[in-house]
């Protein structure tokens, strides 16, 4: 009998669980280990800041469904990984054996990199449903009293969609309460250029999403480098394309979210041999570690190259698909070790994102993220918007049931057009 413990409890994790309850027989044992008792929808973070949605719209308690599939369930911190005994220690100090490990945390968020950044210093963050939730309270506060907006992203950030989603989303939620002529928005990037995403661009991402920041009179700053924030200003050096100082900037404002550069969890990245430098885990092409053999990652925490230099640094993103991708191939390389089989299931590394603007919206679909591609696709439209709704409800409705993953594959592809495939 072989007992599996999943560490980490979202995109990557929940679906990872299902998987390998799906492949493997009842004689051996599944434990997901999480650091909330829910399963918390992380694309909905900017809807909740708006206070489009609640928190109870956009979670789902996992016990229930986690109960239905015999997996056991432990929602608590992990403290330390000993790798070489292959166990795992949680918060109250329960240790766990296992005999393989899938570390799929998502990411450490990395404020202390940028003096003054972060919910507990003077900018706001939508990373995480606490984060949303005390930058909705902060924007209840800021609509008495309206003024500047920055928002952007700091240096070897790599998640860029979620800032150019809540930029479009404040505007039009501005709009709506008649206050948008009050507030002048800026939106300051470590991308070279505007809709380079950490892809490199997707299509014509860059025309794009700077055709939609004029049309929403959002100024933008690229190659900036955010090097410290204080109460109400925000300061970034814009470097040229050569890395030289262009400019620097000290922008003003009443209300700011600055996407932070992520790292590796503490108790991950304190495993030797385990991760790179920044804390992400090393993998092979079958997602296992090079030096741990029973040890797989799946998601954030995964360790991928940037796409290309830039000159101020930034990370490549790990989007839903590609992440769900992952777990599927884990799960099957897990199952045939098992089995006395050899791992040979790959992730396609894809990138496909649905990125709301709040009235409208934009998907872009990189096959296979880094370039050269097969498929580079970018359109825009209402569309966009409604679909990211119904996936919201769909993708929690799959974890409520307990049904098995992929999602963006059943759903958003052929929802995009089944041509996108070949």
């Amino acid at each position: 009998m072989a007992h599996v413990v999943i560490l980490g409890a979202c995109v990557g994790g929940v679906p990872s669980a299902y998987e390998l309850r799906k492949l493997l027989g009842k004689e051996h044992r599944i434990t997901l280990v999480g650091s909330s008792p829910y399963f918390e929808f992380t694309p909905s973070n900017p809807w909740m800041a708006v206070g489009w949605r609640t928190r109870e719209q956009t979670r789902e308690e996992l016990a229930g469904p986690l109960a239905k599939k015999d997996i056991a369930w432990h929602p608590q911190k992990a403290t330390a990984i000993d790798a070489e005994a292959s166990s795992l220690t949680l918060a109250d100090g329960t240790v766990l054996k296992y005999d393989y490990l899938v570390i799929a945390t998502g990411p450490k968020l990395a404020f202390e990199e940028v003096p003054g950044l972060g919910p507990d210093a003077f900018t706001q963050s939508v990373c995480t449903h606490d984060h949303a939730m005390t930058a909705w309270d902060r924007y209840q506060e800021f609509l008495k009293n309206p003024g500047p907006i920055v928002i952007g992203a700091a240096p070897m950030a790599s998640c860029f969609g979620p800032a150019y989603e809540f930029a479009m989303i404040l505007d039009a939620d501005l709009r709506k309460r008649k206050l948008r002529d009050r507030v002048p928005m800026t939106y300051v990037t470590s991308e070279p250029y505007i809709g380079h995403l950490g892809l490199g661009g997707v299509g014509d991402s860059k025309g794009l999403m700077e055709s939609e920041m004029r049309q929403r009179h959002i100024k933008w700053i690229t190659n900036a480098k955010i090097t410290s924030v204080e109460a109400g200003k925000v300061n970034a050096t814009e470097l040229a394309e050569d890395g030289t100082v262009r400019k620097e900037h000290q922008l003003p404002f009443a209300y700011s979210m600055i996407l932070p550069a992520f790292k590796g969890v503490d108790p991950v990245a304190a495993v030797p041999g385990l991760c790179n430098p920044r804390g992400f885990v090393l993998i092979d092409a079958h997602q296992r570690n090079p030096k741990y053999r029973n040890i797989f990652s799946a998601g954030v925490c995964v360790a991928i190259p940037p796409v290309e230099p830039t000159p101020v640094p930034t990370g490549a993103p790990k989007t839903g698909y590609m992440i769900e991708s992952m777990a599927t191939a884990l799960a099957h390389n897990i199952a045939a070790e098992i089995a006395g089989k050899p791992a040979e299931s790959r992730a396609t590394w894809n990138a496909i994102c649905l990125a709301d603007f709040g009235d409208t919206g934009a998907a872009f679909v990189a096959l296979p993220q880094i370039p050269p591609r097969n498929v580079t696709w970018a359109k825009e439209g209402k569309w966009v918007h409604l679909a990211k709704i119904a996936f919201e409800k769909y993708f929690l409705r799959k974890i409520r049931t307990g049904e098995t993953i992929p999602v963006y594959e059943k759903y958003v592809l052929k929802a995009l057009g089944i041509e996108l495939l070949k």
